[in-house]
């Protein structure tokens, strides 16, 4: 047995508290789970360029028609009147330094600015469509999920029903029949788009009520909703003050990724004829202008079908990152 070592002078003396009070630290801070969320979202690259091509076209669409010309002004000196196309450019396009991406077959209408305007075309069918198919998505999905019984048995039926309906014929018909109506003091394009919406945004619900409402089966049976329960909380104080919160997550993620499904929807539909009236530009009726010429002048297709594509490709890679950064264990 080894003797005890004495301690003596000052070490004698010092105290746990002092020794701690003499190191340089820093007070621990908690983190939040937004504040997790957005860690995990920042190492996800692929998510970050995603997000910010999402934020440069949603720029593009609310300040950029004021930057760029008149869509609708043409400049028919700059086709070839013999073969129906620009006279110069790659791939007969009309690629110049006054027309960055290039003029139309036959009439020359400037294609950065009518892509411009068409973005703000789509994304704000795409966005309002969205939005009002998750509120009545999630206010659905939330009612049926936490009820339960013959709520939740007639709200279901209400999806299956919903999506079993023929969206596209749908939307076909009911713009031929408001084709010339005038419906609350709105007409032509404006009708029009608010028509997309409603028929977009109406119809989709569905969706994300589906999922909100497997969701709310899951956290309905969680201890702090009993906790509330027991404590007098009345069902809308649960609903909304309780399972609405713990619902953002999945509604952000499923928001993300219901717009690049509109933006097709509305550019589908635009490009059957029955989306915004020419001459006003959207990129489905621009690719369906292009069907013709598409032999003669294969960029008129081409750019418009890039910018569907990339903003579509961004929602999703956006969307995908969100998910992953707000639930890791879905990946």
């Amino acid at each position: 047995m080894t003797a005890p070592i004495e301690v003596t002078g000052s070490d004698a003396e010092a105290q746990p508290e002092a020794v701690l009070a003499g190191i340089d630290r820093k007070a621990i801070q908690g983190r939040s789970l937004w504040q997790i969320a957005w860690l995990r979202l920042k190492r996800d690259k692929v998510a970050l360029i995603g997000g910010g091509i999402v934020v440069f076209l949603i720029l593009v669409a609310i300040f950029g028609p004021f930057l760029v010309q008149d869509p609708n002004v043409f400049h028919q000196n700059l086709n070839d009147p013999t073969f129906n196309r620009p006279k110069y450019g790659f791939w007969h396009s009309g690629i110049s330094g006054d027309h960055w991406l290039g003029v139309e077959p036959s009439n020359g209408r400037d294609m950065l600015a009518r892509i411009v305007h068409g973005a703000r075309v789509s994304l704000l069918v795409a966005f309002c469509a969205t939005l009002l198919s998750v509120v009545i998505g999630v206010v659905l999905g939330v009612v049926a999920g936490y009820f339960g019984g013959w709520v939740d048995t007639i709200i279901s039926r209400a999806m299956d029903v919903f999506l079993a309906f023929p969206l596209l014929l749908f939307a076909i018909a009911l713009v031929g029949v408001l084709a010339d109506a005038s419906v609350f003091g709105l007409s032509g394009n404006g009708l029009r788009i608010w028509v997309l919406m409603f028929v977009i945004g109406f119809f989709n619900w569905p969706y994300i009520g589906r999922i909100i409402r497997g969701q709310t089966l899951s956290l309905r049976e969680r201890e702090f909703v009993d906790a509330a329960r027991s404590m007098g909380a009345g069902s809308f104080y649960i609903l909304f003050r309780e399972l609405l919160p713990n619902l953002v997550a999945p509604i952000l993620v499923y928001s993300t990724l219901l717009i690049p499904t509109n933006i097709l929807f509305e550019a589908a539909l635009s490009f059957l004829g029955v989306g915004v009236i020419p001459p006003k530009p959207s990129w489905g009726g621009m690719l369906s202008q292009a069907v013709s010429t598409y032999s003669v002048a294969p960029m008129f297709m081409v750019i418009p079908g890039l910018a569907i594509f990339i903003t579509v490709l961004a929602f999703n890679l956006f969307g995908d990152g969100l998910r992953d950064a707000l639930d890791p264990r879905a990946k």
